[in-house]
């Protein structure tokens, strides 16, 4: 015969005991299924209103309805990104509650030129949002037209070649193709895209290697000549081929690229939080409205672009071997 369980207060207390036990035991497993329960912390270690901030709010504004909660962002620019990302492994509380948003290329950069003061690998990036591929160019009315033209008189002169800060993949674009080529040019920082583009067209240097998103808002100013990436966006720059088509090259994609990233220990104690962060962050780029919210922020459609945790490892690791590299040339960073 089945006896059936006597309901009283006594088995009532007895079992929220228990539970109450299991939450105490597991307090992990808990917590993980209810986040998250407040806003996510977002560090940027660029200035608000700048093109890191557009493209976070154009992303967030659409993933934070994927996780049920609001993104409140903090702004730390300083030393090419170096302040917001030594905050925010200094003070930040490793609980998936705290993520930095910044851009992978030019920022990581950084820890070739100077090692920060936390370990590289106690973060890593797990959501790649857009690659901006960096380019070469000139001003619209530059003698200097093809790259047949910038080759010729490289062989004459050191040619001075305008750049927005030395420790930047535009940078390392060009040092790989003087070192295919068997050119010195002499790279000098502008302080910036608007100041690299206007150095270009004004005649300050010769040509600029910069984003190519700037590049594009610059319009019939200047010419594309080169792309250190993929040409996706067609004539918006010149028709202009790769660098690795047009010289046999096997170069890594000189990127812009802004990315999500975390704190290590974060996601190795909080599993089931991660996974969740992840999982939303990638369902945000199947939702349209995404499209709509880049393009209303001024990013270019073609540029809008996932990737994941391996392949932001891949890119910062290239960044550190790269940077590494052509330490010496980019000593002025």
């Amino acid at each position: 015969m089945t006896m059936k369980p006597i309901i009283n207060r006594r088995t009532l207390l007895g079992t929220g005991a228990a539970a109450a036990a299991m939450t105490l035991a597991t307090p992990q497993i808990v917590r993980a299924n209810t986040f998250p329960e407040r806003n996510i912390d977002v560090y940027v270690p660029t200035s608000e209103g700048g093109g890191a901030d557009r493209n976070f709010r154009a992303f967030s504004s659409v993933w934070k309805e994927k996780l049920g909660v609001d993104f409140e962002p903090g702004f730390y620019p300083g030393a090419s990104g170096r302040v917001g990302y030594e905050i925010y492994m200094g003070r930040a509380e490793p609980d998936c509650y705290n993520l930095i948003f910044g851009n992978m290329g030019p920022e990581v950069l950084n820890w070739a030129m100077q090692e920060p003061g936390f370990d590289v690998d106690d973060y890593f990036y797990f959501g790649q949002v857009d690659k901006d591929p960096c380019c070469l160019f000139v001003g619209a009315e530059s003698p200097l037209q093809t790259m047949d033209d910038i080759v010729a008189a490289a062989k004459t002169r050191r040619l001075n070649v305008g750049t927005s800060r030395m420790a930047h993949p535009a940078s390392i674009g060009l040092l790989a193709l003087g070192e295919q080529l068997g050119i010195d040019f002499n790279l000098i920082p502008l302080q910036g895209g608007k100041g690299t583009v206007a150095g270009a067209v004004t005649g300050e240097v010769d040509f600029s290697v910069l984003t190519s998103g700037s590049v594009i808002a610059a319009g019939e100013s200047v010419k594309t000549l080169l792309v250190f990436g993929n040409n996706v966006v067609g004539d918006r720059l010149s028709n202009a081929p790769s660098i690795n088509d047009a010289y046999g090259m096997d170069l890594p994609e000189m990127l812009s690229a802004r990315a999500f990233g975390i704190h290590k220990k974060a996601a190795d104690d909080f599993p089931d939080r991660f996974e969740f962060l992840t999982t939303t962050f990638r369902e945000t780029f199947d939702d349209p409205r995404l499209m709509e919210a880049y393009i209303a922020s001024k990013g270019t459609p073609e540029y809008l672009s996932y990737a994941g945790v391996e392949e932001c490892a891949a890119f910062k690791q290239s960044m550190l071997e790269l940077g590494a590299r052509y330490k010496t040339l980019l000593s002025g960073a």
